[in-house]
């Protein structure tokens, strides 16, 4: 198995071009401008269009256009950019258009920095545009995920005719890790008799839009999105548990956060505290089923996040009043401490948790 170094920015547009992207408009960000930079060159090399947009605004409704004709087309930004975008993901949802976004989230609120944070969690998992809708979220954890991730969003999209968002940090999109390219991929993508490609290849026209005036049929575009959500929570909720069997305190956190949680966790073992880890890998749907079925086992939960506390409201949902949940978190481009979150476990163990 031969690997290469890459960047974590560098492996989601290699994983996209492999995943039959052939369509980028974005506008540079950091700490994402790599991954622009990455497809700016790589794109025409294999037949493909990279656009630099005038701004956010633009390149999320220029994906928009791209989808509708058809193409597996993607985009990309970090928070301020991601936030511009909010009008145009609703419009793809509401018009049910295949299309991955990729976030690298940084510090926040406002400007904020180009730290590593995950402080969008609310943005992404619970709409952030306006209406009724949601996107699928993925959540990788290590370089090789990030480029092996692309290919799942693509199909997600594709198979539920929805905008799928790829979520990391910072400091996941600047870190280098070997990545296995494994060898030639060659994508079947599925027809789209519905795509605006013309008459030629339709008996009749195709017309695509989310503007229905009339309220009794606006309604039955909320109610088919509905069961189409209901249809994607109960077959796409994915997680990864780590050190769980026999676990009486379990910690809950994705992307980078996630790895320090391990080695938390790995140490707490050595000290003979029953410690595990339930990895969500799609923040919506949240693996709530999952972590339910733990929750008669589990003396505490305890999440782990670079926020004040955004995904702890999922995990006390899936649990139901069942074992008490608690947070730690880092905020503003702070990244949380091994010995810090082992603290945290220890308080738990000795019963001096909420202090």
């Amino acid at each position: 198995m031969s690997k290469i170094l890459m960047k974590g920015n560098e492996a989601i547009g290699e994983g996209a071009v492999r995943a039959g992207c052939r369509y980028f408009f974005g506008y540079p960000i950091t700490p994402q401008s790599e991954l622009t930079h990455y497809l700016a060159k790589r794109l025409p090399e294999v037949g493909g269009l990279f656009l630099q947009a005038e701004s956010e605004v633009a390149s999320i409704n220029m994906v928009y256009g791209a989808a509708a004709a058809g193409a597996r087309v993607m985009t990309s930004s970090s928070g301020p950019g991601i936030s511009l975008m909010q009008e145009g993901l609703s419009f793809l949802a509401g018009s049910e258009l295949p299309s991955v976004v990729v976030n690298l989230m940084r510090g926040g609120p406002g400007l904020g920095n180009i730290a590593p944070s995950q402080s969008d969690y609310f943005q992404a998992a619970k709409g952030g545009g306006h209406g009724d809708y949601h996107m699928i979220v993925l959540a990788p954890n290590t370089v090789q995920e990030m480029l092996d991730t692309m290919g799942n969003a693509f199909d997600l999209a594709d198979k539920y005719r929805n905008p799928v968002m790829v979520m990391a940090d910072g400091v996941m999109g600047q870190m280098m890790e070997p990545v296995d390219l494994g060898g030639d991929v060659r994508v079947e993508i599925p027809p789209k008799s519905w795509a605006t490609t013309g008459m030629a290849h339709h008996a009749g026209k195709n017309v695509i839009n989310s503007c229905l005036v009339i309220p009794e049929e606006m309604e039955e575009l909320n109610l088919k999105l509905e069961k189409k959500y209901k249809e994607i929570s109960q077959k796409e909720q994915v997680c990864d548990e780590y050190m769980l069997e026999g676990a009486d305190i379990v910690l809950v956190a994705f992307g980078l956060v996630s790895r320090i949680c391990m080695s938390a966790v790995e140490k707490a073992r050595a000290m003979g505290i029953k410690a595990g880890l339930i990895r969500p890998v799609t923040l919506w749907p949240f693996p709530a089923g999952f972590i339910g079925k733990t929750a008669d086992k589990t003396r505490a939960y305890l999440t782990v996040e670079m926020n004040m506390g955004q995904m702890i409201e999922d995990v006390k949902l899936a649990v139901c009043g069942r074992a008490p949940v608690y947070h730690y978190g880092r905020l503003g481009g702070m990244v949380p401490d091994v010995r810090d979150v082992l603290a945290e476990i220890k308080n738990l163990h000795e019963g001096d948790a909420g202090r």
